[in-house]
This record gives structure tokens, C-alpha cells and sequence, in this order.
């Protein structure tokens, strides 16, 4: 057991620890925060505050946890997005801010006062199904992923925000196991890095390969996914998908015959959400 007593001292040892990562110092407050079961004003206002032996160890778990790169998201099992609080863990990937785009674009093309059928393929943690549901509390979705450990974390995030009974969760490798069904809308933050790209270690190492990757350029998913959205998407029927760095152009092409493809770009400037109508 590390040598520290007070909550100051701490806080001084994670941030020695984690120093190698940019996001050590608030990692080792996150960290202290779980093991004390305070928030990080506490943490501000009494740095005198001594720790048990317990709340030590779990620190301490934490930080050896967090040092060898893991995500914080998962030592905490708790991730944020759309002003909700998600459980994950290793079989789902992270939520990320940039996906609350996509989330506003289907919403902005939603009509809130129809019972819309929504798809959401490959979902993951379920955060974007669970955040356009409880948005939209008329609407029924799918939620579809190949993973059924997957599947499990959606259900039970669904069960904590009260939209389980909203949401069908199926098993299904992209839309095959829906094809005889038809949707409104589909959305869809499918799997889009590049074999060979280089990544952080901390995603790399630890979020699901099969959450990640798609192919050599990133692109195998969409070109099995359009064609499966025309297939199920009603006339005048919205596609809507995250999407990665440089892939705009490519995916123009495949979209040939759709009607209003346009691109939502993040806050960095960068294309991230495609937005396409079956005509």
C-alpha cells in the first residue's frame, strides 16, 4: 500500500502516477472520487481528509488500472453522452462527444408527433437508441448489434433510464435480422477505422476490435450497410451515420441515387455525420 493518508497526498501520488497521460491529474480526481464516494468539490474543500485502508486499495487498483492505459470510463464503469449517464465496460465502446452530432441530426429530422419506427445499427452501450428515446417518447426503436455481450449492457442502460419497453433489442449483424421490418430513419455509428491506423493505446488495447475497425480504408461496414438501409428505409426515409476522417468523398459515390446527402461537421471542422434520404 502506497504511503499517503489525506486526500492532498492523494491526489499528489495519482498525479506522479498518471503523469504520462494528458488527462492524469483529472484521471487521479475521478479515481479518488470513486474510492471515496465524494464529489470533486469535496476533494477541493478538505484535502485534510484521511482515507481508510479500503478506500486506499481501491485508489490505489484504480490508478495501477488507469497507468497501463486502460480507460478511466471503464475502471469507473460510467460514461456520459447526451446529458445521460451510461454503464460500459469492455464489450461496448466508449461514447463519445462527437457522436451527440449524429443524435441532433436524426432528432432535427424527426417529427415528434408521429409514432416513427427508428433503427439504431450497431448500438453498442445502446446510448444513442436510449437518447433518441427518451427525446422522442413516441417513437419505437430497434437496436441492433452482432455482439451479444453488447446487447446486454443496451438492456440493462435501457432498464436504468425507464425506454426498455421501447426498445427491441436484437442480435443481428447490421440489418440482416430486420429486413422484414421497415424504419423511418436509421442511424448508425458503425465501426469506421482503418486496419492500419494508428491508435491510442488506451483504444487500441482495450475498447472491442469489432467496434473499431472496417477494413483496410474503414469503409467495409457502409458498403453492406446502404444497400441494407435502402432496402428497409421507407420513401422519404432518413440515413444517417457517423462517419471518419477523409471518408466524405468515397461515401458520396456510394450514396449515387440517394436524395439530400449532406455532411454535419464536428467542432474540430471535420465531416462526421452523413445525412442521406431514400428518394
Amino acid at each position: 500500500m502506497a504511503d499517503y493518508e489525506t486526500i492532498a497526498a492523494a491526489l499528489s501520488r495519482g498525479s506522479m502516477l498518471l503523469q504520462h497521460l494528458p488527462t492524469g491529474k483529472r484521471d487521479a480526481e475521478l479515481l479518488l472520487m470513486r474510492a471515496i464516494g465524494r464529489d470533486r468539490a469535496f476533494l477541493l474543500t478538505h484535502p485534510e481528509a484521511a482515507l481508510t485502508q479500503e478506500q486506499k486499495a481501491l485508489y490505489e487498483d484504480g490508478l495501477i488500472r488507469r497507468a497501463r492505459h486502460e480507460p478511466v470510463q471503464y475502471i469507473l464503469g460510467e460514461q456520459e453522452f447526451f446529458g445521460l449517464a451510461f454503464r460500459v465496460n469492455a464489450n461496448v465502446l466508449i461514447p463519445r462527444p462527437e457522436t451527440e452530432h449524429l443524435v441532433e441530426a436524426v432528432l432535427s429530422r424527426a417529427d415528434r408527433n408521429t409514432s416513427l419506427r427508428i433503427a439504431d445499427v450497431g448500438t453498442g452501450s445502446g446510448a444513442i437508441a436510449i437518447a433518441l428515446s427518451h427525446a422522442l417518447p413516441n417513437a419505437r426503436l430497434v437496436a441492433s448489434d452482432i455482439s451479444p455481450a453488447a446487447l446486454d449492457v443496451a438492456r440493462l442502460n435501457a432498464e436504468r433510464h425507464g425506454v426498455a419497453r421501447r426498445i427491441e433489442f436484437l442480435e443481428s449483424d447490421l440489418l440482416t435480422g430486420a429486413a422484414a421490418q421497415s424504419f423511418e430513419m436509421i442511424a448508425s455509428n458503425p465501426p469506421y477505422v482503418s486496419e492500419d491506423e494508428v491508435l491510442e493505446p488506451q483504444v487500441r488495447d482495450f475498447e472491442p476490435a469489432l467496434a473499431l475497425f472496417a477494413g483496410p480504408g474503414g469503409l467495409d461496414i457502409y458498403r453492406r450497410l446502404i444497400p441494407q438501409a435502402l432496402a428497409v428505409l421507407k420513401l422519404g426515409g432518413w440515413l444517417l451515420t457517423e462517419i471518419g476522417h477523409g471518408q466524405r468523398e468515397t461515401l458520396t459515390q456510394m450514396l449515387t441515387g440517394w436524395e439530400d446527402v449532406s455532411f454535419i461537421e464536428d467542432l474540430q471542422g471535420i465531416p462526421r455525420v452523413l445525412c442521406a434520404r431514400r428518394g
